[in-house]
């Protein structure tokens, strides 16, 4: 899969002798592929699965019950400060959540 987005990118940049616009998508090729790509790989599955689940917002389930944990309680921290430095603010969204 590398080689043909490493191909692509350098047709694409060829044709940007032309056109600048053919440049512009070689780079938006390569940062899709960095982006999303890899992804299948083993390397970057393996070097995923190290990683604490605590710092990616992929929506996924988290790793440990400790992680959910830790993300809950950072969440419900930032909702008390936010509820008392904008008492207004908090009230008003308690009102409608009770509606």
């Amino acid at each position: 899969m590398g080689t043909i987005v490493i191909a692509g990118t350098a047709v694409l940049v060829l044709l940007g002798f032309g056109n600048h616009v053919w440049w512009l998508a070689a780079v938006a090729v390569l940062f899709l592929y960095a982006q999303y790509g890899r992804s299948g790989t083993k390397g970057s599955s393996a070097s995923q699965s190290s990683q604490p689940s605590g710092g990616s917002s992929s929506g996924s389930m988290p790793a440990t019950y400790q992680a959910y944990r830790k993300r809950r309680d950072m969440q419900a921290k930032w909702e008390r400060r936010y509820a008392r430095e904008r008492p207004l603010e908090s009230r008003r969204q308690q009102r409608e959540k009770s509606k």
